[in-house]
């Protein structure tokens, strides 16, 4: 196929990140979009005096930042919120492509849509629902995005970052955090362990947050 030979025939960088590394600063020039391969990255916001919104989660397979095509300085961060490995390429790639090959530019078009939907839920997420909810609801979400990238049960997993991560999606303090992981655990929908917090009962949280996943735009199953 013509369109799958173009896009074997780019050439991008890859690159490995430790977790808490930043890949793309605020207000930094760039060149290229962001291909996950390996781990979990965080687009963020960041405030004058250091505090971080995380606005957005990037899983294995997604392109972290193709709105950043038609610009050349970002208005975001990215950040690994676990190692990552990723492939960055040039956006002069990705507009030849897209300009050639009808089918590509669907595709990408349709990754910003999705990009756009997950936004407009988190911000409808945030400013109706209680803390609790809005913590079961992003579980829920990560547990059928992860599941989707191919890193295992969505139902049953170990949270893959640190809570104080989750606190800047949330936009919680750490206490606040911990006094919603409370609530879950002792509902029995969470557990709290060493390595991070283990989801239990995930139809349970999706009970608590009235979640439906049609706003991420799955694929036909």
């Amino acid at each position: 196929m013509e369109e799958r030979e173009a896009l074997l025939a780019i050439s991008p960088a890859s690159r490995k990140w430790d977790a808490k590394r930043d890949l793309v600063r605020p207000r930094q020039r760039i060149s290229h979009a962001t291909l996950v391969a390996e781990g979990i990255l965080g687009r963020f916001a960041l405030f004058a005096d250091g505090r971080r919104q995380i606005t957005a989660l990037h899983f294995p397979g997604d392109m972290a930042d193709l709105h950043s095509v038609p610009v050349t300085i970002s208005g975001w961060g990215l950040t690994a919120l676990t190692p990552a490995i990723v492939y960055e390429v040039p956006h002069s790639d990705l507009r030849m492509i897209s300009e050639r090959y009808d089918a590509i530019a669907m595709a990408f078009w349709r990754d910003t849509v999705v990009d756009s939907s997950i936004l407009a839920k988190w911000v409808s997420v945030m400013a109706a629902m209680k803390a609790s909810e809005r913590l079961a609801h992003l579980l829920c979400e990560i547990g059928i995005r992860r599941q989707m990238a191919g890193l295992g049960s969505g139902t049953s997993f170990v949270l893959p970052f640190p809570q104080v991560q989750l606190a800047d999606i949330l936009g919680l303090t750490p206490i606040h955090l911990n006094r919603m992981i409370g609530e879950l655990r002792a509902l029995g929908l969470v557990e709290s362990l060493d390595r991070g917090l283990k989801v239990l009962d995930h139809r349970g949280l999706c009970c608590l947050a009235d979640f439906e996943d049609s706003y991420l735009l799955l694929p036909p199953r």
